[in-house]
């Protein structure tokens, strides 16, 4: 096994000019010829401009760090391109220790000062950006940080960052950077305010003409002041005699959440099971499940007889209890560990289900629910969540 090449060896060469197609060749040829390994590349294109630094090691090589440099800088006249070499212990600078990186995503409209306002939080709190990369989507920005939070306590600035960005008008999600290397393969929705931009059972109490009594309980529960379980018999006791024809037209104008519909068909032309894990009732999981393609759905079943609501439920509730258990289940099936599934929702009863994931997004949610999250999208920026899970087209890089 070869031995760890020494800091002395090890040199950082910094290329910066016009791009051209055989530019990197060109560039690498001196190095393979003196018989300098490469052991890191990080290499961009912006703006028609090629950005590069390499990391070469000395230490078995023909010839040292001057000749190299030399060789270099004749390469460079020719290319129209400037090279610069430091060793890597200036490279490295005072920052020094064990690193502990974050991937911190900000998702916004487009404004002046976004980055600048993210950088200005990190610097207050010591926190090193390594890197930072921007994706135009429309109107929408996103913007991914590679932070290095060192010795700080993670758990503590990951809950500062993301008060702060939310007093910044700006949607932000931090993972650890080895669980957002993971391979996610499964995605866990709820339904009402989530999928779906409304609560159905709302609609359904318009009909029933108790929308008043059953949108506080709702609202009660979903705040976590209410027992779900308790507090979905109350409801559904409120809609008893609710002709079916009521469901079939709250049905047919069904109204998605916008941008759900794109990023579910995303989501699975990359390969990911999607699922839909709802509180709310297996009348409309079905529909959804037909309509966008969902591989599980699960929710309560009504109880329909002669053609109207009995005020009644069959069979288990899907409570958050059971929602968190789902997510379990899911994994086990589908052959994963939990860091590869997402979950996304947006009020108490998906505490569990969020927490029982490796990536939980809090949608346009309550207090209750963004602090066991790892971050909140706002309800304009669902489709944002393709960014956050690295699958949204890259643009420029900011170096």
């Amino acid at each position: 096994m070869a031995e760890p090449a020494c800091d002395f060896d090890l040199w950082v060469i910094s290329v910066l000019g016009k791009d051209r197609p055989g530019i990197i060749c060109d560039l690498l040829e001196a190095p393979a010829k003196m018989k300098v390994n490469i052991v890191d590349l990080d290499q961009r294109i912006l703006q028609g401009r090629l950005v590069m630094s390499m990391v070469a090691d000395f230490g078995k090589a023909d010839a040292t760090p001057k000749e190299l440099e030399a060789a270099l800088q004749r390469t460079a006249a020719d290319l129209g391109v400037e090279v610069s070499f430091l060793p890597i212990d200036q490279y490295r600078g005072k920052r020094m220790g064990r690193k502990n990186l974050h991937v911190v995503t900000i998702l916004a409209r487009d404004r002046v000062g976004i980055i600048y306002d993210v950088a200005t939080l990190a610097a207050e709190r010591g926190v090193n950006i390594e890197k930072a990369l921007v994706t135009a989507r429309g109107e929408l920005i996103s913007i991914e940080f590679v932070m290095d939070f060192g010795p700080l306590d993670a758990e503590r600035l990951r809950g500062d960052l993301k008060a702060e960005c939310e007093k910044l008008g700006l949607d932000v999600v931090v993972q650890s950077l080895d669980k957002s290397r993971k391979e996610r393969r499964l995605i866990v929705f709820d339904m009402d305010s989530t999928i779906v931009d409304f609560e159905t059972i709302n609609q359904m109490a318009s009909f029933a003409g108790v929308d008043r009594e059953v949108e506080e309980i709702t609202m009660r529960a979903m705040n976590g002041e209410l027992d779900f379980e308790e507090a979905l018999r109350s409801r559904v006791r409120l809609l008893k005699g609710t002709p079916e024809g009521a469901l079939e037209e709250i049905a047919k104008n069904i109204q998605l959440t916008p941008g759900s519909e794109e990023l579910i068909h995303h989501l699975k032309e990359v390969g990911y099971k999607t699922a839909l894990i709802s509180g709310g009732f297996t009348y409309f999981t079905d529909i959804l499940k037909e309509r966008l393609g969902f591989d599980y759905t699960f929710a309560n079943v009504l109880e329909i007889r002669d053609g109207v609501l009995t005020g009644e439920i069959e069979g288990e509730i899907i409570d958050g209890a059971a929602k968190g258990r789902i997510v379990n289940d899911l994994a086990g099936l589908e052959g994963i560990s939990s860091d590869g599934v997402v979950a996304v929702g947006d009020g108490a009863n998906d505490c569990l289900m969020i927490q029982n994931a490796g990536l939980g997004v809090a949608f346009n949610a309550k207090e209750i629910l963004k602090k066991v999250s790892d971050g909140s999208l706002s309800k304009e920026n669902l489709i944002g969540l393709l960014n956050v899970l690295g699958l949204a087209d890259k643009g420029g890089d900011l170096l």
